[in-house]
């Protein structure tokens, strides 16, 4: 069976970009490379790429997932079965059903469907959770990872878990305000990043991130001083020069603008038209 491009994978599990990309940089799956880089996927790395992705938004702790797939992954087929393949969870067992023989793979309590055929157009996994999720912070926030996609809401509920158990888990304070941010729950992004500030100190990303909220809410001059101190923070940050060279336009701040324009294009490289 030929492998599958990322639009293929896209198609075939509903599954956006973002998630598939945050699955691979999380070690779930190592696909191939084909031509201009692009990513191949194997059948195998389809199953795994669907299940890890429903164990997850199931809030199944990320150790129990990575030790699930990886025996799970050693014993899949390299392409669909004309048998069928059938994968669900019993107990602390997972069962593998291939034809007519049966094979486990460690897992936890948690239960799975897992049906279909990529060449029909159709592979689908249905998990229902078994188990509590973990009052880790770092499973809090792979879970908030994982759900993003699917479920914004249920993703912030996570991320605000994740703070609570760890409030120095800064990048569960950048998620969160971003999907406040994107949802315009503005004042409420405001709220977490402000917050995420004060125990953080200056934080170029918060302070960028802040920048860019406060310029969506009209609050120009407050939006400039934010993007001003993550600068001061990290002079490198190409996107808040760029923002801020706008910001500067916008204000009437031709000179500051011509230098943080100037600033950014040598920072990513590129010249003047």
């Amino acid at each position: 069976m030929p492998p599958y491009g990322v639009r293929d994978v896209e198609k075939l599990l509903s599954l956006p970009r973002s998630t598939i990309r945050a699955l691979i940089e999380a070690g779930f799956v190592s696909p191939a490379r084909g031509p201009r880089n692009a990513w191949l996927f194997s059948f195998r790395d389809l199953v795994v790429l669907r299940t890890a992705q429903a164990l997850a938004t199931a809030q199944v702790p990320r150790k129990r997932i990575t030790s699930s797939l990886k025996e799970l992954r050693r014993h899949l087929p390299e392409s669909m079965p004309l048998s069928g393949l059938s994968i669900c969870a019993v107990a602390d067992r997972v069962v593998v059903k291939e034809g007519g023989n049966r094979w486990q793979a460690e897992s936890g309590q948690y239960l799975l469907a897992f049906e279909g055929d990529p060449a029909d157009g159709s592979l689908s996994v249905i998990e229902r959770s078994g188990d509590k999720p973990s009052d880790s912070a770092q499973d809090w926030f792979d879970s908030g990872l994982a759900l993003e996609s699917v479920d914004a809401s249920a993703a912030m509920t996570a991320y605000e878990h994740a703070i609570a158990a760890d409030p120095g888990l800064i990048d569960a304070h950048l998620n969160l305000g971003a999907l406040l941010h994107e949802a315009g729950r503005h004042r409420k992004a405001e709220r977490v990043y402000r917050n995420a500030l004060e125990i953080h100190g200056s934080d170029p990303v918060l302070l960028y991130n802040l920048g860019v909220l406060l310029d969506e809410m009209g609050r120009k001059i407050e939006a400039m001083a934010a993007y001003e101190s993550a600068l001061r923070a990290d002079a490198d940050l190409a996107d808040c020069h760029y923002n801020l060279a706008l910001l500067c336009e916008e204000l009437k701040k031709p000179q500051d603008a011509i230098r943080h324009m100037a600033h950014y294009r040598r920072l990513v490289g590129t010249k003047p038209k």
